[in-house]
């Protein structure tokens, strides 16, 4: 069971608010574990689990990202409303706000990933550690690898997906259901889906501004805001101790992970065997060994 959290509330951002909770004491000393979930769009319900890395002097932070989940929504503003500098501003502020800008560790996953290499790249002061998890340094590699992986899906399942993105009808039961053929083979392998990660896919659904905006429709087809950017020219700028972890089964592929691992001076890569884009649900024993030995190692 997930653990209770200690704190939670929203924090002001500009006119907005931001979402937030917290496991552990965040005056207990040690540097807390900010995470930051995929999409963009998402929310930090599929990544709840990570909240039992908690401990003394370790505690946990959580956040929703602008536009979803416990934050503003706000589905009337136009997809140059939502770009990666208002998420890195939107992470500086909860910081700030928090108390923590000065000491801190940052967990981000897909999306996540990108924004928190973004972040490290600027070489905050505060910054002690960067666990880049299941997330794409290049876009523009990440749509390149799609097309392998949707070669390889079952006959007729990518000829259905394609007919609907040429049509614009991704909307459609036909398009949901020959995506959920993609999704259980290279975004979630445990069946059913875990509750978590259900919460968080029905928020997209319920609200899909910033997904659609930035990303697309599905995974695999990002046609958004978001298809050129790439932060490979930014990762030797990185000055922490990196972990990068992917699964073998990963939407995210070693050609998009790779450049995180070979870039970055400080960087270690973890492979999951079993697992595709959560390793955290999928291999959890072995996701909490992996980065609680990390967490230990940077508090030594």
């Amino acid at each position: 069971m997930t653990p209770r959290p200690t704190a939670k509330g929203t924090v002001p951002f500009g006119d907005h608010a931001t979402w937030y909770r917290v496991t552990g004491d965040l005056g207990e000393g040690g540097p807390p574990l900010v995470v930051l979930h995929g999409g963009p769009g998402s929310t930090h319900d599929y990544l709840l689990a990570l909240a039992d890395l908690a401990r003394p002097g370790r505690p946990v932070v959580h956040y929703d990202q602008l536009g979803n989940g416990g934050s503003t929504h706000l589905p009337g503003k136009d997809a140059d409303f939502w770009t990666v500098r208002l998420f890195l501003d939107e992470l500086d502020n909860l910081l700030r706000r928090l108390g923590i800008a000065d000491d801190y560790v940052l967990y981000g996953h897909s999306w996540g990933g990108v924004l928190a290499a973004e972040h490290a790249a600027a070489r905050p002061a505060g910054l002690r550690g960067l666990i880049l998890a299941n997330a794409p340094a290049s876009y523009p590699v990440w749509n390149q690898e799609m097309k392998g992986l949707r070669d390889a899906l079952p006959p007729g399942v990518d000829a259905t997906l394609r007919r609907h993105e040429e049509a614009g009808t991704t909307d459609s039961a036909e398009y949901h259901a020959a995506m959920r053929v993609f999704y259980e083979r290279h975004v979630c392998r445990v069946l059913p889906w875990p509750r978590d990660y259900l919460a968080s896919f029905y928020e997209i659904v319920n609200d899909p501004t910033v997904y659609a905006a930035m990303n697309g429709p599905s995974e695999f087809h990002v046609i958004g805001t978001l298809r050129d950017w790439s932060v490979e020219a930014r990762c030797p700028d990185i000055a922490v101790p990196a972990l990068v972890l992917s699964g073998r089964h990963d939407e995210a592929t070693p050609a998009v992970v790779r450049p995180f691992a070979e870039l970055i001076p400080d960087a270690r890569w973890e492979v999951f065997e079993e697992s595709s884009h959560l390793p955290h649900l999928e291999e959890p024993e072995r996701f909490r060994a992996v980065v609680g030995a990390y967490l230990d190692g940077l508090a030594r």
